[in-house]
């Protein structure tokens, strides 16, 4: 049987990915991940009561929604290093002002940033022409080299992870508006960046041959 371009498309970017991740370390063409999630702003109607003895904090299930502010992230995991910033929206305008941040405040020393991202409409060059003049965004461009997880392959973007964490640690309560949003995640970011939070990556491509062998084509002779 041939294999459909589909699976063999998901396979070849998914080996790519943890391909990238078993590179070494290296200042001068770091690994990068980045992603971006939806935070929704709810403040409470009634104050909680507190905690007492045998007692723990109550909410009302009652709030007061002030909207929905986006979330970027950006980590280096062999560096234990990560940025993030909180946006109004979540346009191709938005995520193409974080990357330049990315190339020209956190990287400017380096030769290229690998970038590791969900395989999105925003994330192609296209969304820093729309932003730039085209000499800038085409300076952004050729600073990156970029790698794409595949379709439905999201949890390959240590970025998602980094996420997760953030949710469990910070943002999963109510926060009731954007700046305190702001405050929050800035102090969970400089603190994990204080204790040089890495992440090591265990999973490789011989371990993905193995265990998600029902994701590869089968060759027929």
């Amino acid at each position: 049987m041939i294999p459909s371009a589909e699976d063999a498309a998901l396979v070849s970017a998914m080996e790519d990915i943890l391909d990238v991740y078993c590179r070494p370390h290296d200042p001068l063409r770091p690994v990068v991940c980045l992603d971006e999630s939806p935070k929704e702003l709810r403040a409470h109607v009634r104050p909680p009561l507190p905690v007492e003895p045998d007692r723990p904090q109550r909410i009302d299930d009652h709030y007061q929604r002030n909207g929905t502010r986006n979330l970027f992230i950006a980590c280096e995991p062999l560096r234990g290093w990560r940025e993030t910033k909180v946006t109004a929206r979540r346009t191709k305008q938005d995520r193409a002002h974080f990357v330049q941040e990315l190339v020209d405040v956190h990287y400017p020393d380096t030769e290229r940033i690998v970038l590791v991202m969900d395989n999105l409409n925003t994330h192609r060059p296209a969304s820093l022409y729309e932003t730039f003049p085209p000499a800038e965004a085409k300076r952004t461009w050729d600073r990156l080299e970029i790698h794409y997880t595949p379709k439905h392959g999201s949890w390959l973007n240590v970025a998602e992870c980094e996420l997760s964490v953030l949710s469990r640690q910070c943002t999963r309560r109510r926060i009731p508006d954007e700046q305190t949003l702001i405050d929050e995640v800035t102090a969970w970011r400089n603190e994990r960046n204080a204790h040089t939070a890495t992440v090591n990556w265990r999973f490789t491509t011989d371990d993905a041959r193995i265990k998600l062998k029902h994701l590869y084509p089968t060759l027929h002779a």
